[in-house]
């Protein structure tokens, strides 16, 4: 199952409550056979400033909606990440 921009999914926080957001984007990266996706929460998915959380995730079965999500805990994978979400703030200012 991919996950397309703009798809809403909840997330589960430490204690179990669920939070619904929105997604921004996905990439892949082929040397290391990972998925990362860029979220923000629903609240403030129309705001001009927002938050951005970041995961690595993994499919974890045939149910369309079973992903697994992972922090993203090196500096390295937070580099790329912010590589990512940089690049596409730039396409969006040069799109205007």
């Amino acid at each position: 199952m991919a996950i397309e921009p703009n798809e809403r999914i909840i997330i589960p926080d430490e204690d179990g409550e669920e939070h619904l957001f929105e997604t921004l984007f996905t990439f892949n990266v082929d040397e290391t056979n990972t998925s990362y996706v860029a979220v923000v929460p629903i609240e403030q998915a129309e705001d001009e400033e927002v938050e951005v959380f970041a995961f690595r995730y993994e499919e974890k079965g045939k149910e369309e909606n079973d992903l697994a999500l992972y922090p993203i805990e090196t500096e390295e994978e937070w580099n790329m990440v912010e590589e990512m979400l940089n690049t596409l703030a730039e396409n969006e200012d040069t799109s205007l």
